[in-house]
Order: C-alpha cells, then sequence, then structure tokens
C-alpha cells in the first residue's frame, strides 16, 4: 500500500505543477472556470429534468423550468469555482503530510464538500425557484419554499426508495461538486494498478 500511495502523490503533484504552469493569470482563468462550471451545472440539470421529470420540460412547467436553469447554473457554479481553490489548498496541505493516514484523511476532506453540494443543490433549487416566481409576479415565501425543501430531504432518508427521482436528481446535480473525489478515487485505482503490474514484470 506504501508503494501505490508514493506513486499516487507522484501522480497528484503532476497534476498540481501542470495546472500551476498553466492557469496563467487569476484575472483570466477564474471567469474562465466560473463559466466551465456554469455550463456543467445546467448540463447536469437538463440531464436530471429530462431522465427525471421529463413530465416537467414540457408546457407551462417547462416554461418556468427553462428560467430556473439560469440562477441554478450561475449559483452552482459559485459553489464549484470556490470548492476548486479549497480542493487546491487540500491537495498542497495532502502532499506535505509525512504519514499515509495523514495524507488519505486530508484529501478525504473533498466529501465532506460533497456533502455540502447536496444541501447547496436544494438551497440553490429553492432560491432559484423563489426568484423565477418573483420576476413571473407570482409571489412566494422563500422561508416556506425552503422548509419544503427540508421536508424533502427528511422524506428521502426516511424512505429512498420511494424518492428514487428526487435522490437521482440530487445525485447528478452533484456530479459537478464530486469530480475532485471521482479524480482522487481514479487516481488510487490507477496507482493501484500501476504497482501491481510493476510488481508482476
Amino acid at each position: 500500500m506504501n508503494a501505490t500511495i508514493i506513486v499516487w502523490k507522484n501522480y497528484l503533484k503532476t497534476l498540481l505543477d501542470f495546472y500551476e504552469a498553466k492557469r496563467g493569470s487569476l484575472y483570466i482563468f477564474y471567469p474562465m472556470l466560473f463559466l466551465f462550471f456554469v455550463l456543467i451545472n445546467i448540463a447536469c440539470y437538463w440531464w436530471a429534468m429530462f431522465t427525471a421529470f421529463p413530465e416537467l420540460t414540457r408546457g407551462i412547467p417547462g416554461q418556468h423550468y427553462f428560467k430556473v436553469q439560469f440562477p441554478v447554473g450561475f449559483l452552482g457554479a459559485l459553489f464549484d469555482s470556490l470548492s476548486f481553490f479549497v480542493t487546491l489548498l487540500i491537495i498542497r496541505h495532502a502532499l506535505g503530510a509525512k504519514k499515509n493516514l495523514e495524507y488519505i484523511s486530508h484529501l478525504s476532506l473533498d466529501l465532506v464538500i460533497a456533502v455540502l453540494a447536496t444541501f447547496w443543490v436544494l438551497y440553490v433549487f429553492s432560491f432559484a425557484g423563489w426568484l423565477v416566481h418573483l420576476f413571473e409576479s407570482a409571489r412566494q415565501d422563500l422561508s416556506g419554499r425552503n422548509e419544503d425543501y427540508r421536508r424533502m430531504l427528511n422524506d428521502a432518508l426516511r424512505n429512498p426508495f420511494a424518492n428514487k427521482r428526487n435522490i437521482y436528481f440530487g445525485i447528478i446535480m452533484g456530479v459537478s461538486a464530486m469530480l475532485p473525489t471521482f479524480g482522487h478515487i481514479s487516481m488510487f485505482l490507477f496507482s493501484f494498478l500501476h504497482t501491481k503490474f510493476r510488481q508482476k514484470a
């Protein structure tokens, strides 16, 4: 396992070095990063809508949810772009770790970001829906919407099978925030396979 973690660290350091060499000015990089996450969030939004709630993509509901995509994309990108820099900070601390357990525990913090993203998705949909209704001159109580989404979350935790569409929707919407975690897992698997094949050679 120690050899696997050494290879894993090398992969991660190579990726970090590549980022720092290619990033350029932060004033140019951040807007491009933000736009990238806006597009990712909107793509995930429509993927989730068409596969989980296709009936809401047509007619009058479809017009409403078409408008919802814009605040969803913006607010989702706000979370994802900020968590991107938090992830970089975590990686730098992880690479400086002396013990394997310390290294893994640092990278595990990305799991916390993924969990926070789930709650952020709930807030984003609550706020985005309220904002669109505001422009449509259909007044709604924001605190009431937040309470409805909290009830949906609690119900999903108590009865996951009955709420499988909502759970699936939340997972798809959290894909962008889960990218660092997927990246770490992929690097670990590549490192493990690389070490195993090298031992057999």
